[in-house]
């Protein structure tokens, strides 16, 4: 297909496009004369990944092109992939080795991990996100025990992540597995968040002894 079909089917603006391949994100489409290229059904799953990365993780076009560039390299492990596009999704968290505070915080962090049996790389900035919490939570005078964080743990392992990685597609186009990743971490989250929510309100009143409104 011309690029003005591309734009057409994937509803991406053709500046949009062109600008993608300038920087690398979408790959050169197969040029059929000096100024024409044709662009098949790789580019049009390419602008879907890049949409979703952009518009549900809102990431920035640097952090987009390193996970263009796992998808990219078939030497890259799946695994490494995924996590690629999930270290990207992490927001950035300042650190200062010398924060006493901080470090037991690391440390906390490092050991529930362990003690779980969880792989997870140390360099995983999701660590760092976990520490600074819990940083400041202690602050705040909320402090987790090792008891709840270890519930909320294995609560997330059992109900939640094996079955979220257990949807995405490990055995189809790279893309796809990317994007659904993305979409189910960002979107998913949100409605975990929001049930959850709804699940205090709900939990709230049921201890309180709250009676249930009348039908409207």
């Amino acid at each position: 297909m011309r690029i003005s079909e591309l734009s057409a089917t994937s509803g991406v603006p053709i500046p949009t496009i062109k600008y993608y391949l300038r920087e690398g994100l979408l790959p050169q489409g197969e040029h059929t004369g000096a100024t024409r290229a044709e662009y098949g059904d790789t580019h049009l799953r390419r602008l879907r990944l890049i949409r979703a990365l952009l518009e549900v993780g809102r990431l920035p076009v640097a952090a987009i092109g390193k996970i263009v560039a796992a998808v990219e390299d078939e030497e890259t492990p799946v695994h490494r992939m995924l996590g690629t596009a999930h270290y990207a999704l992490s927001p950035p968290v300042e650190t200062d080795p010398a924060d006493e505070v901080y470090g037991a915080a690391r440390e906390r962090v490092d050991r529930l991990i362990d003690g779980l049996g969880w792989q997870v790389t140390r360099g995983a900035p999701t660590r760092d996100e976990l520490a600074q919490v819990l940083m400041r939570l202690e602050q705040l005078g909320r402090a987790a025990d090792e008891d709840e964080l270890r519930h909320y743990a294995e609560t997330v392992m059992g109900l939640v992540a094996a079955y979220e990685m257990g949807k995405v597609p490990m055995d189809g186009p790279r893309e796809v597995a990317v994007e659904s990743l993305v979409v189910g971490t960002v979107l998913y989250g949100k409605v975990f968040d929001v049930l959850r929510r709804i699940a205090h309100e709900s939990a709230s009143a049921r201890l309180l002894g709250i009676p249930p409104e009348p039908d409207a």
